[in-house]
C-alpha cells in the first residue's frame, strides 16, 4: 500500500527540515506521564523543543502534579520545565475536554503532535475502556490537528499491530484478521485511522512501533514493570509466598506444592515453562527506543511506519537462567509442548500458568519483525539495540524489586 498522503502536505519539505533545524516547531504531546511518553518528553525538551503535554487529573493528583512527580523522578531541571505548558484534558472525551479558549490556542499553536498515549489492557471485559482510549481517543486527536495548524502527526503503536500471524512482518499498515488480544486490535485500527485522516488533511504521519520495552540498559531504572517483569515477580510472589509458609506454618502448603528450601538457602520450585525452539520475546531498552524515535523523527521528513525492534528474539530458556540465577531459584526450566503431553502440569505450574495466560504469545514469539525502513536510519545514526545480558536483566529487575515493582517509585 502507498504510504504517501493524496493531497499536498501542509508544510513543504524545506520549510520542515527549516523548524525542525531549528527547533521552532512546538508540539503537543499525549501520554507525558507514561511510560514512554515520559521518555519522549524528556528527550524533546533536551533537544531543545517547546512542548505542550495533554494530562489528565488522577487518583487525587491533577494534571500539573502527575507531570511534576514524574519529572522529579527523571531529574529534569528548572530551566526545561520552563519550556513546557501543561493542559489537562483527556483523549477519550469530544475535543478532547478542553474549554473554547485553550483548544482555540492550541488550533493557532500546535506543529506538531506525538500522540504516546493508549490503555495497554489486554483483558476483554475492559474492551470499552480500551477502544475508548486507543481507537476513538485518536480520532480527537486528529480532530484537534485539522482543525488547527498541525503539519506532522507522531504516532507511537506497537509492532504487535502484526496480529496472528507467522513469518515476517513488514513495516506496512496491518490487514491481518486475527489479533491475540484487545489492544493489539485497537493499535492497529488506530493505525489505520492516523493514515486515513492524515492523508485526507494533508498531514504527514510517521507511525513508530517498538517490540516490548523494558527499563534502561545503563541504569536500570524504569517507571513501568509489566511484560518482561510480570513472569519474574510472579515467580519472585510464589516464592515468597511459600518460603513464609515455610518459615512461619510448618510448610505444609509448600510441600504440596513440591517447594523446598535447601540447605545453600536457595528455593527449590518445580515449574516448567513451554518454549519454542524456534520462538522467543523480542526485547528493547527504553533507552534504545528514545535514541530510535529521535532518529526517525528526524530523518523522516516524509513519514512512514517503522519498527523499532531487536533484530534477534531473546529466548526464554536465557530469561529462565537469569532469573534462577539473580534470585537463589532452582527447579524452573524450559519445557516443550511434549514435556506437558508427557507428565501433565503440576498443581504449581498450573498456579504459575494462570497468572501468564495473556502473556503466553509474546514469551513464544516467531514473528520477525521487517527493519527495510528504520534499519538504515538507525545505521546512519550509529544506533544499535543493546542485548539483554545478564548484567542488564540484574540491574533492571534489581531496580524492579527496590521500587516496589512501582509502588515506592515517588516515595521521598
Amino acid at each position: 500500500m502507498n504510504f504517501a498522503m493524496i493531497r499536498t502536505p501542509r508544510i513543504s519539505t524545506p520549510e520542515l527540515e527549516k523548524k525542525r533545524k531549528a527547533r521552532s516547531s512546538k508540539i503537543l504531546l499525549t501520554g507525558g506521564t507514561g511510560f514512554l511518553g515520559s521518555h519522549i518528553a524528556v528527550s524533546l525538551l533536551e533537544q531543545g523543543y517547546r512542548l505542550y503535554l495533554l494530562v489528565r487529573s488522577k487518583k487525587g493528583l491533577t494534571a500539573k502534579e502527575r507531570v511534576e512527580q514524574v519529572w522529579d523522578w527523571f531529574g529534569v531541571n528548572a530551566a526545561l520545565r520552563k519550556n513546557v505548558r501543561i493542559v489537562e484534558g483527556h483523549i477519550d472525551r469530544a475535543d478532547l475536554g478542553l474549554d473554547d479558549r485553550t483548544r482555540a490556542e492550541l488550533h493557532k499553536t500546535i506543529d506538531e503532535i506525538v500522540h504516546c498515549a493508549s490503555d495497554t489492557s489486554f483483558s476483554e471485559r475492559k474492551r470499552a475502556n480500551v477502544e475508548a482510549v486507543n481507537a476513538s481517543g485518536i480520532e480527537n486527536v486528529l480532530e484537534l490537528a485539522g482543525r488547527g495548524q498541525c503539519f506532522f502527526f507522531h504516532h507511537v503503536s506497537t509492532a504487535f499491530v502484526a496480529g496472528k500471524v507467522s513469518g515476517s512482518c513488514p513495516e506496512e499498515l496491518s490487514s491481518s484478521p486475527e489479533f491475540t488480544n484487545v489492544y493489539e486490535e485497537t493499535k492497529c485500527r488506530a493505525e489505520w485511522i492516523a493514515w486515513k485522516r492524515s492523508r485526507k488533511m494533508g498531514v504527514r504521519l510517521a507511525i513508530y512501533r517498538p517490540s516490548i520495552v523494558y527499563g534502561h540498559s545503563e541504569t536500570g531504572r524504569s517507571l513501568l514493570f509489566n511484560a518482561l517483569y510480570y513472569p519474574v515477580r510472579t515467580a519472585l510472589f510464589l516464592k515468597n509466598l511459600y518460603e513464609a509458609d515455610i518459615k512461619e506454618r510448618g510448610g505444609r502448603k509448600a510441600a504440596e506444592m513440591g517447594i523446598r528450601m535447601e540447605e545453600d538457602g536457595w528455593t527449590y520450585m518445580p515449574i516448567r515453562m513451554e518454549v519454542n525452539g524456534r520462538g522467543g520475546i523480542n526485547l528493547i531498552p527504553v533507552d534504545f527506543f528514545v535514541r530510535a524515535f529521535a532518529a526517525i523523527m528526524e530523518e523522516a521528513l516524509d513519514g512512514g511506519i517503522f519498527h523499532i525492534v531487536h533484530s534477534r528474539l531473546k529466548k526464554i530458556e536465557d530469561i529462565i537462567e537469569y532469573t534462577n540465577k539473580l534470585f537463589h531459584i532452582r527447579g524452573i526450566k524450559p519445557g516443550s509442548a511434549g514435556d506437558f503431553e508427557r507428565a501433565p502440569k503440576n498443581a504449581l505450574e498450573t498456579l504459575f500458568d494462570t497468572y501468564l495466560e495473556a502473556y503466553g504469545p509474546y514469551i513464544r514469539d516467531e514473528r520477525i519483525f521487517e527493519t527495510e525502513k528504520s534499519g538504515p536510519i538507525f545505521e546512519r545514526k550509529g544506533i544499535s539495540c543493546p542485548d539483554l545480558s545478564f548484567e542488564v536483566f540484574s540491574r533492571c529487575l534489581t531496580y524492579a524489586v527496590e521500587a516496589g515493582w512501582g509502588a515506592k517509585l515517588f516515595q521521598k
